[in-house]
């Protein structure tokens, strides 16, 4: 068999070298080997042998201790972060602009003139309840109302807190007149959310009026503007060609024409400059002012919607080239009657990918569907936690939210279809495992590119200059004699490099295979005097160890299988005399009392051989060399 050649030439092997036994092969190891503690264990007395067994045993664990650490640190996969500078013509980032207002109000005056209504009489109920028992609330639409108020909390009985509804319904039966019990100053502004028929309601509350009615105003406009088709939404925003008054890149005049427009539910109507989806981006001929973007913005703030835009001004963003502007979460406020001056730094971030950190190179790995897929943009993370966002809104409220874009087949939340939605939004949007589930989903883009923005401001225009400029500007607006343009109105820029130096801040692995081998390695000959050689022949005990152990057991099942076999006869086994004429007479019949069951019986179809004497298969008188016969042996035990 190919299985008892092999067995046979490990004996050989294991005889030449370490021995059969466990113990000739400890003692040929520490003969053997280049460590310097097993040798001095064999070459001792009985008490250095007893100390260096102690010290070898207590160094191996030792380096094994330090080995588990250097490999868990390895494993950990940490970075080190190396920051260095660079010199080029940098490419002009993207810019985009909106209005802080996102609508005209002469243009949604109609949408909103039921809610604005509502509007005054809960701002008359706060600030004068005592003087606004009228019968205005005949006259107002309550359906809004009635779906979500607001609601006073009397909290000066902390035991028995009174909630009043701000047009006179009492919720806890104690006066219908929210004026004659308290005010503002002794009360609480809330929203009360309720869902299921109004069978399950809870309250937000504020610290401030201002902030109450401000949330309030917005969540019943998003309820309306949901129901708007979105190109009539664009209609009602602001045009580019009467927002943007003056434009000039470098030494290069440039309109409305050279902006992308798109629409973004907090702000309108928004214009890209320079956003690389169709033409080819925009170098900077040099760094400072007079190289960068100047524009001039007409904000129109007397046409501001009044309870749903409160800061007057220009927000604006700079990205990167393809990339989807999130100007609420990464934007910032230019202020009326200033010119405002952004020098910019450029920081590059070059992250190192799996196993090292949870980056993405392009999100295809990110488990959530890119809602702004459509946009063609690259991947962000703010784009991933705003689609999950609007994942877990139709999952929960079966409906999607107005600021965030919609997969195909679902609809917008609004009061008519979706009851429900605002106690559900409100509700998912102060969820703390609904953030940390959609933190652990999103990943970080691997590469990203930061700018960093230096701004100052000064009046602009001067009081010197003010009557020409208004006058200009006016006139290449609407065509007019007379100043149409104010301070309150117009916003300038100046966006430009401050240098052409940038800044890569890249990852890399603090600990790589090399710095693992050393240590290894250090260790190891630190507290074993050993090398890469001594744990190859500690490799190779163990494999003649192993090669002990599989001899041992085969030669153990070899004997079983022969103790059960002898066992296997009832009687004393067959005497010599017995074997001889069974062998020559094979007409012999052995003692049947003692052999009855095993007899040899010979069929009597069989032709009888004739009848002689054997060879001489004397074994014993040949002469072989001990090697063999022990390996002989050996086999046969196998």
């Amino acid at each position: 068999m190919p299985l008892r050649k092999y067995l046979l030439k490990g004996l050989h092997r294991l005889k030449k070298g370490p021995g059969y036994t466990y113990k000739e092969l400890l003692v040929w190891y520490c003969n053997n080997t280049n460590t310097h503690g097993p040798k001095r264990i064999i070459c001792e007395g009985p008490k250095k042998k007893a100390m260096w067994f102690l010290l070898t045993l207590l160094f191996a664990c030792l380096v094994c201790w330090q080995w588990g650490i250097f490999i868990q640190t390895y494993l950990s996969w940490e970075v080190s972060v190396s920051l260095s500078m660079g010199f080029k013509t940098m490419t002009f980032p993207a810019i985009t602009v909106c209005n802080s207002s996102p609508f005209q109000y002469s243009k949604v005056k109609h949408l909103l003139k039921d809610l604005d209504e509502l509007m005054e009489a809960v701002l008359e109920k706060i600030l004068a309840p005592e003087l606004s028992h009228t019968n205005t609330t005949r006259t107002l639409n309550l359906a809004i109302w009635n779906h979500t108020p607001l609601v006073l909390i009397d909290e000066r009985n902390p035991d028995h807190p009174v909630v009043l509804d701000l047009f006179g319904n009492n919720h806890n039966g104690s006066s219908p007149d929210p004026g004659s019990t308290c005010n503002t100053q002794g009360c609480k502004v809330a929203m009360r959310l309720c869902s299921i028929n109004g069978t399950v309601c809870t309250f937000r509350n504020f610290t401030s009026a201002t902030q109450a009615v401000t949330e309030w105003y917005i969540l019943q406009a998003t309820n309306i503007f949901s129901q708007v088709q979105r190109h009539d939404l664009v209609e009602m925003g602001y045009a580019p060609e009467s927002m943007i008054l003056a434009c000039l890149f470098g030494t290069e005049p440039c309109s409305h024409r050279n902006f992308t427009p798109i629409f973004y539910p907090d702000y309108g109507n928004c214009y890209i400059f320079n956003w690389g989806m169709t033409e080819k981006a925009l170098p900077s001929a040099n760094p400072g002012a007079e190289f960068g973007l100047k524009l001039i913005l007409d904000i129109g703030q007397e046409d501001y919607v009044p309870f749903l835009a409160s800061t007057a001004g220009a927000r604006l963003m700079l990205h990167d080239q393809r990339t989807y502007p999130f100007i609420r979460e990464e934007g910032i406020y230019a202020m009326t009657g200033t010119e405002t001056s952004i020098g910019v730094l450029v920081d590059k971030l070059q992250r190192k990918g799996k196993p090292y950190s949870p980056c993405t190179m392009n999100g295809s790995d990110v488990a959530i569907q890119n809602l702004y897929s459509n946009y063609t943009t690259t991947y962000s993370i703010q784009a991933c936690l705003h689609s999950c966002f609007q994942d877990h809104m139709i999952r929960n409220c079966n409906c999607g939210h107005y600021l965030y874009p919609l997969p195909p087949g679902e609809k917008y939340c609004n009061n008519q279809d979706f009851p429900d939605w605002a106690y559900c939004y409100l509700s998912l949007q102060m969820s703390v495992v609904q953030r940390e589930t959609c933190l652990s989903m999103c990943k970080e883009s691997c590469n990203d590119t930061q700018y960093k923005m230096t701004i100052s401001m000064a009046d602009w225009p001067s009081e010197a200059s003010e009557d020409w400029i208004f006058h200009v500007l006016s006139q290449e607006r609407d065509q007019s004699t007379n100043i149409t343009l104010s301070r309150k109105g117009v916003v300038k820029l100046n966006i430009y490099f401050q240098e052409f130096n940038y800044r890569t801040i890249e990852e890399s692995p603090a600990n790589n295979i090399v710095w693992l081998l050393s240590n290894l390695g250090g260790q190891f000959g630190f507290w074993m005097g050993g090398s890469v050689l001594c744990l190859i022949e500690f490799g190779e005990i163990i494999i003649d160890f192993i090669w002990i152990t599989i001899i041992k057991l085969v030669s153990s099942c070899k004997g079983l299988r022969r103790r059960r076999a002898q066992t296997s006869y009832a009687g004393p086994p067959p005497t010599v005399a017995e074997l001889v004429e069974a062998h020559t007479n094979f007409g012999f019949q052995p003692d049947t009392t003692n052999h009855s069951s095993h007899a040899e019986v010979y069929p009597d179809q069989q032709s009888l051989p004739i009848p002689g004497t054997p060879p001489p298969n004397y074994d014993s008188l040949r002469l072989h060399p001990l090697d063999t016969m022990e390996s002989e042996n050996e086999g046969d035990a196998i």
